[in-house]
């Protein structure tokens, strides 16, 4: 099917998984603005020198230029804001990343409005990105909030028993805009409470293993 003026959509997202298809093309999955999680192929895209190669790789956050095949989207352009290079260059950092993509993937449809999550992960890659934030709070922010926006939070229970600024600081998860979450940073003991109430409640609500939580919880 050849592509038309008309067949073009323009969409502002980031790429939250890839994977090789044949000698030289990949399969990219982007969480998007309009039209919530799409596929596309990119063909080409490992081909050295491709100016698609850059583009397609996880965390790659810009302006994509897409075109309806006859079963899928395929990839002609790209802008890509922010590559998140930093996580590339750092072991940990990259795995907790991966972790929030894996968990995008988990929540976000297509054709859903999935605004909220990609504002969640692209405020908490800058936050990973940061030296002002402890990685373990990031992530436990970004695990509560992610339940929270899609609506699985079961607020708290009477087995729920937590010092009063843990409580705080998960009821400020809950109500704070996702542009203005991280702001704030906890003592050692409210962190790792929050770490063990936050993994309560992804284990309870989450029906899946994640492999790069595997991994993190490995490294650390």
């Amino acid at each position: 099917m050849s592509a038309g003026i008309q067949d073009f959509v323009m969409l502002t997202g980031i790429i939250i998984k890839a994977e090789p298809i044949g000698e030289y093309d990949r399969r990219v999955v982007l969480l998007t603005k309009e039209r919530g999680k799409i596929s596309a192929f990119a063909k080409g895209s490992r081909r050295p020198g491709n100016r698609l190669m850059a583009p397609t790789n996880p965390f790659s956050f810009g302006q994509f230029k897409l075109y309806a095949g006859r079963s899928a989207y395929n990839m002609s352009d790209a802008e890509i804001t922010n590559y998140f290079e930093e996580l590339r260059q750092d072991f940990a950092g990259a795995y907790y990343g991966m972790y929030f993509l894996e968990i995008c993937d988990y929540y976000t449809r297509e054709n859903n409005d999935e605004l909220g999550m990609l504002k969640l992960i692209y405020q908490s890659l800058r936050a990973l990105t940061s030296p002002n934030f402890d990685n373990r709070l990031v992530r436990y922010i970004f695990e509560l909030k992610s339940i929270m926006i899609n609506g699985e939070f079961p607020g708290f229970d009477a087995g729920d028993v937590l010092m009063e600024p843990t409580a705080y600081t998960v009821d400020y998860i809950m109500k704070t805009p996702v542009e203005k979450l991280f702001s704030f940073q906890v003592r050692t003991e409210v962190l790792d409470e929050l770490g063990l109430y936050s993994r309560k409640m992804c284990k309870r609500i989450m029906d899946r293993d994640f492999k790069s939580l595997e991994i993190l919880e490995n490294i650390n």
